[in-house]
């Protein structure tokens, strides 16, 4: 669709209210919002994998409650998100399904990117609706979420999203067209920046607070965000969504600002998993299991002689070859006793040992780094 796009494997679109909700009347824009979902769908048509993070439902559900402006109390917000999200995610059903795509809606808060237990589940669920082609549209579980728990806005949401789905690509669409030296509201001489390489405390020092009433977020928080997202190897963008068909207008010459990240996903990714996190155990694996990670496959439980350890599902472990070579580390499926019991066993075994359906591999490519001489892929 456009050069800031182009070859885009994986793409976080966020979405704030302001750009949803139009202020006067507290109703959906619904054009615009169809707008956005045709530039979606012809991003999904040609290969890139697509998830969109929303604001709107408080918006939304404010105004059918008839409730004051201004700042609601924490029960108000609740209320009103409840019955907004209900309409925002029937919005998306229907703009989605005129383009052929299934929209499924996901509802997290801040414990669930914390929790490594919820972590793993929310992440396997977006690989998931991936797979089956859907179009994830995630957005804060604001009828729970409290003051303690909320992301707080939905910029640092989408950064979290991000590095979850390991996206190459974060949109920020929003009321403003990228970060300037100031902020132009309030200093007309405000220079526009097209591409930044390094988020500096200069950089930083450039943000200032929301100027919009409806969205909670700001350049502060925007600049938070890309700080989280680039780390994890994203390129972002943060671009004015106001006008209609807002990605697409990227290809022209439209004014946005582009992260640049040091580093890519994988590469991220391979560096948390090799030194960020502590080992919990050791799986020792046979000759054809080793021979298949170097190839870039996932270890089965077929491929396993012993177990060590004390771990729980998600945690990291070292993988070693008989001969006590460290192979790889990964987060494994299972915790020590589950694990334990499946060693050696066929995959078709694991549902009649454990009782339940578990996953196929005790750790997926997709959470493993080689660490040996022998290799250096991470898939």
């Amino acid at each position: 669709m456009n050069s800031d796009l182009a070859g885009a494997k994986r793409v976080v679109v966020k979405v704030g209210s302001s750009l949803l909700v139009d202020s006067n009347s507290g109703a959906l824009r619904l054009e615009w919002l169809q707008s956005l979902v045709s530039d979606i769908a012809a991003l999904k048509n040609a290969g890139a994998e697509m998830l969109l993070v929303s604001s709107g439902a408080i918006a939304l559900g404010r105004r059918t409650l008839d409730l004051r402006s201004g700042d609601l109390r924490l029960e108000e917000s609740q209320a009103a998100a409840s019955v907004g999200q209900v309409r925002l995610a029937q919005a998306y059903v229907d703009a989605f399904r005129s383009f052929g795509f299934t929209a499924a809606q996901i509802l997290v808060t801040l414990e669930d990117s914390e929790d490594r237990r919820r972590y793993l589940n929310a992440r396997e669920t977006l690989r998931t609706l991936l797979r089956l082609n859907a179009i994830p549209v995630i957005n804060e579980n604001d009828t729970v979420a409290t003051a303690e728990i909320r992301f707080g806005d939905n910029d640092r949401l989408a950064a979290r999203v991000a590095g979850m789905a390991e996206a190459d690509h974060l949109v920020l669409l929003s009321d403003i067209d990228g970060l300037y030296t100031s902020n132009p509201e309030h200093n007309k001489a405000a220079t526009h920046i097209a591409q930044v390489t390094s988020i500096t405390p200069e950089i930083e020092a450039m943000a200032e607070g929301p100027s919009s009433g409806v969205s909670r977020g700001g350049m502060v928080s925007k600049i938070a965000a890309t700080k989280m997202a680039t780390s994890t190897g994203a390129r972002v963008i943060i671009a004015n969504g106001h006008v209609m068909n807002p990605l697409k207008a990227l290809a022209s010459s439209v004014k946005r600002t582009l992260f640049v990240p040091s580093v890519t996903p994988t590469a991220a990714r391979k560096r948390w998993l090799a030194g960020g996190l502590s080992a919990k155990g050791i799986v020792t694996i046979d000759d054809g299991a080793k021979q298949a990670l170097l190839s870039g496959k996932s270890l089965l439980p077929a491929g396993v002689v012993s177990v060590e350890g004390s771990f729980d599902r998600g945690d990291v472990v070292v993988v070693k070859h008989v001969n006590g070579e460290e192979i790889a580390r990964g987060l494994v499926a299972y915790p020590t006793n589950e694990a334990q019991m499946l060693i050696g066993r066929r995959t078709v075994e694991i549902e009649g040992i454990l009782g339940y359906r578990g996953r196929d591999e005790m750790i997926h490519r997709a959470d493993l780094v080689l660490t040996s001489v022998d290799g250096n892929s991470s898939e």
